[in-house]
């Protein structure tokens, strides 16, 4: 790295250039340069996205919407209705619905690990939003000093 970002990384930061972490390098460059720091990390993670990651994405999306408790809720009802009203002598699952809870068990154990792998994205999205963040406050505080 040029002198002036050795200087610069003693003056502000109090360390030497080989002790700082690589966000603050990054921030030190971007000073000496007077280039842009910022950038648009969400394009930059949505454009990374394997197959997997983007299923898991639309079933959380989806998983999380009134459509989706609508069309269960309608769904269960009927199921109900069906095997409790219509068809009271031949139902193919009579009260206490054990196929309906056999299928709800099963949506429940694909639906929630396929979740789980969608919030843990956004959780690593967020940590990369923060350490985004910390740089841009400190190329801002290195900058009015």
């Amino acid at each position: 790295m040029t002198e002036r970002a050795k200087h610069l990384a003693v003056k502000f930061l109090q360390r030497e250039w080989d002790n700082l972490s690589e966000q603050e390098k990054r921030v030190v460059e971007s000073l000496v340069d007077r280039g842009p720091l910022s950038r648009n990390l969400n394009r930059d993670a949505d454009d990374k996205r394997t197959f997997g990651q983007r299923i898991a994405d639309k079933v959380a999306a989806f998983g999380g919407s009134w459509t989706f408790i609508i069309i269960f809720g309608t769904v269960l009802i009927a199921w109900v209705v069906l095997n409790s009203a219509i068809l009271m002598s031949r139902a193919f699952d009579p009260y206490p619905y054990i196929l309906l809870n056999l299928f709800l068990s099963m949506l429940a154990a694909i639906q929630a690990p396929v979740i789980m792998m969608s919030q843990n994205r956004q959780e690593a999205k967020d940590r990369q939003n923060a350490e985004h963040d910390y740089e841009i406050n400190l190329k801002a505080e290195l900058e009015i000093c």
